[in-house]
């Protein structure tokens, strides 16, 4: 297969600090288009599933619908997206209210079309020319792609990592700064690195409040991060 083919054929996946593509798309709460969440200043949670009615995405829903609170609580709206029709949604999450006591209280699109799927590169034809796989993607009120995740069919996503990662992004946008490895809120941050020599030996002569490993790791509690 020529290089040009396989071009044509590859799902072009939007990329980090890229705009998202927007929709206008059929849900399970009607007719829902991406860029009216994000006027109104929410994050949002764009995420896909490979088909109703499955073990792993029951499994995952159910997660997203307990943790529906948290993510409210971060102005974060959750988004579903798979290739099934708006009936098989409606029923498929009426099982899941009536088997595990939950509430699904964000929409689902019917991407019957893939017109949603494609614009995102969900749709991956190596698995599955038929089915989502399961991909995330963190949008800002900007309507700009923050962060993006892809799991495999047999793997099911830890929606706890998803709410950390809006957590970090969050924080990152208001503090000016970086988060370690395994970061949790509360924990420090990461003071962003000097760009000069100068400042690089300040840095590594140490500062009040900072924790300093070497001139370019620096931690720092959230609240006072001044600069060098």
């Amino acid at each position: 297969m020529s290089t040009e083919t396989i071009s044509q054929t590859v799902p072009r996946i939007p990329r980090i600090n890229e705009p998202a593509p927007d929709f206008q798309a059929k849900s399970t709460h009607g007719m829902i288009k991406l860029s009216d969440y994000t006027s109104k200043g929410k994050w949002v949670l764009l995420f896909s599933h490979p088909a109703d009615f499955t073990p792993v995405c029951t499994t995952e829903f159910v997660e997203f619908a307990r943790h529906a609170p948290e993510f409210d609580k971060r102005n974060v709206q959750l988004i579903g997206n798979s290739i099934d029709s708006v009936y098989s949604h409606i029923a498929w999450i009426r099982n899941i209210e009536q088997n595990f006591n939950v509430k699904v209280p964000f929409p689902v699109i019917a991407d019957l079309d893939q017109k949603v799927a494609k614009s995102f590169g969900m749709v991956h034809e190596a698995v599955s020319d038929t089915a989502t796989v399961r991909a995330v993607f963190f949008i800002d009120p900007k309507n700009t792609i923050r962060a993006l995740l892809y799991y495999p069919l047999s793997l099911g996503r830890n929606v706890d990592e998803l709410v950390r990662v809006f957590d970090a992004l969050q924080t990152a946008d208001a503090n000016a700064c970086a988060t370690p490895a395994n970061w949790r809120p509360g924990d420090p941050v990461i003071v962003p690195a000097p760009v000069t020599q100068a400042d690089a030996e300040k840095r590594a002569a140490g500062a009040p409040g900072h924790e300093v490993t070497d001139w370019y790791l620096t931690r720092k509690k959230i609240g006072s991060i001044a600069a060098d």
